[in-house]
């Protein structure tokens, strides 16, 4: 059976000493099956064409951030050999989507959930990057990738469900939702439950709360990706986690 793909909301480093969000994290790996690897895309990576990130076993990490415990910096996560999959996904890719391979490790968008879901660190992990911002294409390309699913990758998406960042004035972890945020998380709930693909990706126009929840857009369109590669994209989801940290929503799903 096909395992499911998921959106994650990744959160920064800090969120690994948040008890109830990685209590909660384990609990979507322990419901589904261990997968034999893990394609992911994350809202930190963007670059054209298709890139992989370095797929060689112990690929370092990218402390893409600043401003945290000196432990943050000190953290690994020394997965094996990904090549296998990394070949795959090129396969898989038509001549109009050339990838590219660099040496580039993994950033915390990646690191930081499955350091939470997988803390062994004994699955293959490739990371692979956001070449567009367009919904439409970002389907397509999670529809590509989809006979992975029935060998065993788990794909994930990692973003934010809403990400307004310079907007939020309580810092605290149990803040408020701001009206922005709320608005956005329930119409995207909404969107998710019909199955409306074609809201989904025209977000700008039509969900409340932009351009707050989302002043760039590269927390929210991973989820493309994660429709893409289910089977059906115009079937609701199932929600993993829901609520708020500092106000911005956790939503996270897995779509069959």
């Amino acid at each position: 059976m096909a395992l499911p793909t998921l959106y994650i909301g990744h959160g920064a480093p800090m969120l690994l000493e948040d008890a109830l969000w990685t209590s909660q994290l384990s609990q979507v790996a322990q419901g589904i099956e261990k997968p034999k690897a893990i394609l992911i895309v994350s809202a930190h990576w963007e670059s054209a064409p298709i890139t992989l990130s370095n797929p060689l076993a112990g690929t370092p990490l990218v402390y893409d951030f600043s401003g945290f415990d000196q432990k943050f910096y000190q953290m690994t996560y020394e997965s094996p050999d990904a090549q296998d999959l990394a070949k795959k996904v090129v396969a898989l890719m038509p001549d109009t989507e050339p990838v590219a391979m660099t040496n580039r490790g993994l950033d915390h968008g990646a690191w930081v959930p499955l350091r939470v879901m997988y803390p062994d660190a004994d699955i293959p992990v490739l990371q692979m990057s956001m070449p567009t911002q367009d919904p439409g294409r970002l389907l397509e390309i999670g529809r590509r990738l989809q006979p992975l699913r029935d060998e065993g990758v788990l794909i994930i998406g990692s973003g934010f469900m809403t990400h307004g960042l310079q907007y939020l004035r309580d810092w605290s972890t149990d803040a408020v939702a701001p009206t922005w945020s709320s608005e956005f998380d329930a119409w995207a709930s909404e969107a998710l439950a019909k199955g409306d693909v074609d809201s989904l990706a025209n977000f700008k126009e039509l969900a409340p709360g932009m351009p707050y929840a989302h002043p760039t857009v590269e927390h929210f369109i991973p989820l493309f990706i994660t429709l893409g590669a289910s089977k059906r994209a115009d079937q609701a989801p199932d929600t993993l986690i829901d609520g708020y940290f500092m106000g911005l929503s956790k939503r996270s799903f897995a779509a069959i």
